[in-house]
């Protein structure tokens, strides 16, 4: 599965693979493709400091990736308090209530509520960034567009490429005029945020919107055999995310909710704002079904959402409160369907590729000799 681009990387396979998990990133980078780790979720310096250093010990030299959430745009003043005063009350009550509802513990006194979404602040992101150029990075990744015209010149200097996730040809061509590297077509069956074109119409659109920058496929893809049909239709590679949510090297810290992801079927994720205020899929739960009924209030928007249930996320994770209990993921779920290691589907991907391949040389072939 190689490409011009994974060849300028120096990855054996075409396959680029964003998790929150340093030891997947690793694994994924040591079984011949690119790991991409995603930062949202460290908000101390010295903790993405920490991981990383982990990840250069564990990739034997292979190169590996960061995938950050940067606004393009910097809001001045602005601090968490702030956007945490802007949270109305119904809102606060609603959460309780729901969480009532399912007898959901309280976390224990002094205990801290998890993880927060604060990685889109300008100034968390920033600090993420600080503390990456320290390492030996290939691949700078942003899940909110093109990230600021410095950061990309800043990327540029170290011989980092600089990706950008875009949900339409429009946006890919924003992302070309900003400088960037890679653009990530990202369809909606993805997990997390989406926007709301396939990934079969997306893939080509977006190809011969920012040619010859090379592009990466998204969403839905987990075997060889789209792989391969992602080539096919111009990427230069495949970006998968949900895939390694079930791996043994995942670190869920939950056994009900890897229980969950494997017992799903491709149709039970839901594109819904119950997590961040932004479209997102996810396991469809009971928390997704409260937050959009219509007789609620409704998710506000990023990021108030996210600071809002931070908390009630935290303690359903921690109880493992089945109903409630969910995580973002693509409607790949359905091929998720047994735990397997890093190497194990990197070896599925490429055996399924070379069918795909051979299945199709066959077709011309025949067609050739008619």
């Amino acid at each position: 599965m190689q490409t011009e681009l994974s060849q300028q990387l120096g990855i054996e396979h075409a396959v680029f693979g964003f998790t929150p998990f340093p030891a997947v990133a690793a694994a994924i980078s040591r079984a011949g493709g690119l790991g991409v780790l995603g930062a949202v979720r460290y908000t101390a310096p010295d903790e993405l400091a920490r991981d990383l250093d982990w990840i250069e010990a564990h990739v034997d030299g292979r190169p590996y990736g960061l995938d950050v959430v940067m606004p393009a745009r910097k809001v001045e003043g602005v601090t968490e308090a702030d956007v945490e005063a802007m949270i109305p009350e119904a809102h606060r009550r609603f959460v309780r209530d729901t969480l009532a509802k399912h007898g959901v513990p309280e976390l224990a006194e002094g205990e801290a509520a998890g993880w927060r979404i604060t990685g889109w602040m300008e100034q968390v992101a920033r600090g993420q960034l600080d503390v990456a150029f320290d390492y030996p990075i290939r691949l700078l990744a942003n899940a909110l567009g093109s990230p600021p015209a410095d950061v990309i010149a800043r990327a540029h200097a170290r011989d980092v490429l600089v990706a950008a996730l875009a949900g339409s040809a429009r946006h890919a061509v924003k992302h070309r005029e900003a400088g960037i590297d890679i653009v990530v077509a990202q369809g909606y069956e993805a997990g997390g945020h989406t926007g709301e074109i396939a990934t079969m119409v997306l893939t080509p659109e977006v190809v011969d919107a920012v040619a010859p920058l090379p592009v990466l496929a998204a969403g839905g893809i987990g075997s060889g055999q789209q792989v391969a049909a992602a080539l096919t239709l111009g990427a230069q590679g495949v970006w998968l995310g949900s895939i390694w949510l079930t791996t043994t090297e995942a670190d869920l810290h939950s056994p009900a909710l890897t229980r969950k992801l494997l017992a799903a079927g491709s149709g039970d994720t839901v594109r819904s704002r119950a997590l961040t205020g932004k479209p997102a899929r996810q396991l469809r739960t009971e928390w997704t079904d409260a937050w959009d009924d219509p007789a609620g209030p409704g998710p506000l928007p990023m990021p108030l959402q996210g600071l809002l249930v931070a908390e009630a996320v935290s303690r359903i994770q921690k109880y493992e409160v089945e109903p409630l209990l969910g995580t973002p993921v693509g409607q790949i779920v359905g091929r998720m369907t047994g735990e397997r290691s890093v190497q194990q589907v990197v070896d599925d991907l490429t055996r399924g590729f070379e069918r795909a391949v051979d299945r199709v040389n066959r077709i011309a072939g025949r067609r050739g000799q008619s």
